[in-house]
């Protein structure tokens, strides 16, 4: 475990994710692997879709949507789960980022419970969403809908879901070439906008 605090310095996950790179601990040993999918998914930000009932149930308030108020329970939540690759190590380092403004988490509330969230990591105007939890149905569908409000209000413009899964389909997810991403990629982190 010694080497992944290095691994995980702030510097070099930013620099990673910079270039396309990711990291994930190999399930049996810890030891932390860089990822670089080709293709990447992404989820276009003026189509992500909404179905009509997501829609009614965010109209009637079922749940309450908060910006960086529970970052740590955002991610113990997506860790809490059967195998998971969120260690504390990379729940020190993430926290870390959270800290210097580089890391955001969108929470869902029912009620004063903590019921689902995303969180990720932000630079420039792309945003890396990292993992996303639910403990209610559609809490983890409601904060990709609050997290992509947020960030067209922004100006973000790239916002990258590592891997492809039917679930994110559903909501408009596409894979594209890595050679395209990394073009999206760099016109997005050499914008300026701020979380």
């Amino acid at each position: 475990m010694g080497d992944s605090k290095k691994t995980l310095e702030t510097e070099l996950l930013l620099g990673a994710y910079a270039h396309g790179y990711f990291p994930m601990p190999e399930p049996k040993t810890d030891e932390i692997r860089w990822y670089f999918p080709d293709p990447r998914a992404v989820i276009p930000l003026k189509t992500f879709h909404t179905s009509s009932s997501l829609l009614k149930k965010i109209k009637k308030g079922v749940f309450k949507f908060t910006l960086d108020q529970d970052f740590v329970g955002v991610m113990r939540g997506c860790a809490a789960r059967k195998e998971t690759w969120i260690n504390d190590e990379f729940i020190r380092a993430y926290s870390e980022l959270f800290r210097l403004g580089f890391a955001h988490s969108v929470e869902i509330w029912q009620e004063s419970k903590l019921v689902g969230g995303v969180y990720g990591v932000s630079i420039g105007a792309a945003f890396f969403a990292e993992s996303k939890f639910h403990k209610e149905t559609d809490a983890s569908k409601v904060a990709l809908y609050y997290l992509v409000q947020e960030l067209n209000q922004r100006g973000f413009s790239l916002l990258e879901v590592q891997f492809l899964t039917p679930h994110l389909k559903s909501l408009g997810a596409q894979e594209i070439p890595s050679e395209k991403y990394l073009v999206h990629l760099k016109k997005a982190i050499a914008q300026k906008q701020k979380w």
